[in-house]
């Protein structure tokens, strides 16, 4: 029986797990750890932290599954994409990282943009957006503000490829990070070198870890300093990871040409697998080899979801009652007796592309109560991720069931109108800790114990339950979707007004 670390590096803590060959996670451990904001939307974290944290939750799942140490066979992490940290020869951070929500880089997002690149056709068929949290505009604002650092800097990575160095000493790249965030392409020969040269970044060419190994790659053993605060053996592989919502799809069994994961949480992430690249306005990005060889993954994503349900909460001024909610919203009929929200609270991410479209509840009366309001937030929710599909459709990708994880999975009302506005199957697996089964599976293949990633899902990935779309109400949604889609040129010009990025 083979027994595997995983760690799902996130944004305030770190999770080791150890999983068994079944997909059973036998222990489990968190370390939070600090993030500091500050003023210009600015968020970091110490890289020696998430080091620390790994080792004592490590620690702590190995003692908890009641296993030797020397049964862990192989390691394998999903952690936040978009943390950029520079490092000199040694692998000590220069500065704190900058975690994947800090936008400092808006004007270098921008400068990226206007470049034209070849590379760009990744993110909108070339239209964009290009966002503030990626890997190029990060270190290009490093490079215009922090020049000595730039100069310094050995290494020019992300969280994963720090914890990749500390555990290894080699200096590796996910396929699945640089496909996603750096604008690496495989069909055109990897790094975006015209782009990066074109902002004047050529040096960061070679400040990028030369060796990119993909998802379920072997990197390398341990090293002994590391197998030694660990308490491993030095003969434990390490395999590769990647972003965690992506190694989320692999931990969701979403692996097969049209099946989609939906990452539920504060925003919605949509992930397609498809056989064919899917470049054009509306989509944020399709990438090659991302997760899975020879599949691409297209990408949509709505900003605002999860976060609308918790400011309704705020409103509510801590008198909200969830079940209570939910019980009386599944009573109403789709529409909430006229009520049609538009779920752009926090701007659209797709398929508009659009910071200045704001959130709106149209068609209010006075009798009206908070369960109404909540549905109405649900369905509109549920209505943009239709949109998000159907421009996807338009494209050329095709959904034909939808895979949830994430906090949505909790609530059976909000999976069943996200089967009836989508018109699709929803289906919840039985674990939602997903990238961390995700990091199992992946673990577990480049340990030899399975030939593919797909097998691994197969062993390792339980199904849970499946809802299915239906008749009646699929039929009233599609009514209540050509109002919603509506609503967002009617309150163009309106949201626009006096509205900033």
């Amino acid at each position: 029986m083979g027994y595997f670390l995983t760690a799902d590096g996130g944004t305030e803590s770190l999770r080791a797990r150890v999983y068994d060959l079944t997909g059973t996670c036998l222990g489990s451990i968190a370390v939070p750890y600090e993030t500091r904001f500050s003023a210009g939307a600015r968020a970091e974290q110490d890289p020696e932290d998430w080091w620390k944290a790994f080792v004592q939750a490590s620690k702590g799942a190995i003692a908890e599954a009641g296993i030797s140490p020397s049964d862990i066979e192989a390691i394998a992490l999903a952690t936040t994409s978009c943390t950029v940290v520079a490092l000199d020869e040694n692998g000590t951070a220069l500065r704190p990282a900058i975690i994947w929500m800090d936008v400092r880089a808006n004007r270098e997002a921008d400068a990226v943009l206007a470049t034209g690149d070849q590379a760009l056709t990744l993110n909108g068929g070339g239209r964009g957006p290009v966002s503030a949290e990626w890997m190029i505009p990060k270190a290009l604002w490093i490079a215009r503000n922090e020049p000595e650092i730039f100069e310094k800097a050995h290494t020019i990575c992300e969280y994963q490829d720090f914890m990749t160095l500390r555990l290894t000493g080699e200096r590796a790249a996910s396929l699945n990070n640089v496909t996603l965030r750096w604008h690496y392409q495989v069909e055109q020969g990897g790094w975006a070198k015209s782009l990066v040269e074109s902002l004047g970044l050529a040096a960061l060419l070679e400040k990028w870890p030369q060796r990119v190994v993909p998802p379920g790659g072997v990197i390398a053993t341990l090293s002994r300093q590391a197998a030694q605060e660990l308490g491993l053996s030095p003969s434990v592989k390490v395999v590769q990871g990647g972003a965690d919502a992506l190694i989320g799809m692999i931990g969701l069994g979403v692996a097969k040409p049209g099946q989609l994961a939906l990452i539920t949480g504060s925003s919605h992430l949509q992930f397609g697998v498809t056989e064919q690249a899917v470049h054009a306005p509306g989509i944020w990005g399709t990438y090659r080899d991302c997760v899975y060889p020879g599949r691409y993954i297209v990408e949509g994503g709505q900003t605002s979801t999860g976060s609308i349900i918790a400011w309704l909460g705020r409103l509510m001024n801590g008198t909200m009652d969830l079940a209570e909610l939910n019980r009386k919203a599944a009573e109403l009929e789709p529409g909430c007796d006229g009520l049609i929200v538009q779920d752009h609270f926090q701007g659209n991410r797709t398929p508009y592309t659009d910071p200045l479209s704001r959130g709106a509840i149209v068609g209010l009366t006075l009798a009206h109560e908070p369960h109404h309001i909540f549905r109405a937030i649900m369905e509109g929710i549920g209505l943009g991720t239709r949109a998000i599909l159907d421009a996807m459709a338009s494209a050329g990708y095709r959904g034909t069931e939808i895979t949830v994880g994430g906090g949505a999975g909790a609530s059976d009302l909000w999976l069943q109108i996200h089967a009836d506005t989508a018109g699709l199957p929803v289906c919840v697996p039985a674990s939602r800790d997903a990238p961390s089964v995700g990091a199992a599976v992946l673990a577990a293949h480049g340990a030899g114990y399975f030939s593919s990633i797909d097998d691994g899902i197969t062993a390792m990935v339980r199904p849970g339950k499946r809802i299915e779309p239906r008749p009646r109400e699929m039929a009233l949604y599609n009514e209540i979707y050509q109002r919603y889609l509506a609503l967002y040129p009617a309150l163009k010009n309106v949201a626009n007004i006096g509205a900033k990025p």
